[in-house]
């Protein structure tokens, strides 16, 4: 009695599969404004990828996309892009303040100084509705 093959996963279903994580990413960076400034991991959890910073990073290598690369760092606030002068002009030119290589101010996001670090604000919060106080 020989093996029973299966069938191999279609490469098209997997490559569709790929290029919707990369429009939902791509999405996900496109709605950044001016002076915001996020994590890889960030952009990924709000595109519905949890735990994939390095898709996220491996994307921003790969797109033709013009999005707003500078606005993404590591989750210590470095500049891990391409070229980090570069990337911090691009930044300081959004008022962002940078120090060292490593994003420590920002009018907007993860790293804004009116918001507590460990609450992103390019993540969407939400109360679930059985914590709500209203019925």
């Amino acid at each position: 009695m020989g093996s029973r093959q299966h069938p191999v996963v279609s490469d098209d279903r997997s490559a569709e599969r790929s290029r919707e994580r990369e429009r939902q990413i791509i999405d996900v960076l496109m709605a950044l404004r001016e002076g915001e400034v996020t994590t890889y991991g960030d952009v990924a959890e709000v595109a519905g990828h949890p735990k994939q910073a390095r898709l996220v990073g491996r994307i921003l290598a790969a797109t033709d996309a013009d999005v707003p690369w500078w606005r993404v760092v590591n989750a210590a606030g470095r500049l891990v892009a391409g070229d980090p002068v570069v990337q911090s002009k691009c930044l300081r030119d959004e008022g962002v303040v940078v120090a060292d290589g490593r994003v420590t101010g920002a009018p907007i996001g993860r790293f804004s100084r009116s918001l507590a670090p460990s609450v992103p604000r390019s993540v969407p919060r939400t109360v679930p509705r059985s914590r709500r106080s209203d019925p």
